[in-house]
């Protein structure tokens, strides 16, 4: 978001917006933009058209939710704020912030995985050319290689 947008006084509050299809989505104002005239909806529900529509099929409730919608301002048919998101005060004190939003708790895992395999010990010609000196930093940029006796290092 620039700057420019933090002179807007509605950024997140919760905001009601039907569309010209007669579409309501409700989410968190996240940006206007002056230039393109467009508005930026976060974390954004559609509840279809209500019975609004007069002509034509009744669009349904939607299940998902949209991490971010931006609507072409002269496609919006009504827009009202419904209420001020309100973070909750820090448990601390700390002047250098000016603002802060917690995370939205990540969702609950469907099935544990099995733990990952502990790291295999390193190949005993690695541990035999660290030993003698080599190294993979400056003087030739050494690798491990695949051929030569036993795998070793390779210039």
């Amino acid at each position: 978001r620039s700057s420019a947008m933090a002179d807007v006084p509605y950024i997140g509050c919760k905001i009601s917006l039907i569309s010209n299809s007669d579409i309501r989505y409700e989410g968190t104002l996240y940006a206007i933009d002056k230039e393109n005239a467009t508005v930026t909806l976060n974390n954004v529900r559609s509840y279809g058209t209500e019975g609004r529509r007069q002509d034509g099929p009744q669009i349904p409730v939607q299940d998902r939710v949209f991490e971010f919608i931006i609507f072409r301002g002269s496609d919006i048919k009504d827009l009202h704020v419904r209420k001020r998101e309100t973070a909750p005060e820090p448990e601390f004190h700390d002047p250098a912030i000016v603002s802060a939003q917690e995370a939205a708790p990540a969702p609950a895992p469907a099935a544990r995985k099995a733990p990952a395999p502990a790291p295999a010990p390193a190949p005993a010609s690695y541990a035999a050319a660290a030993s003698h000196g080599r190294s993979r930093g400056g003087g030739g940029g050494g690798s491990v290689g695949s051929g030569g006796s036993g795998g070793g290092w390779q210039r």
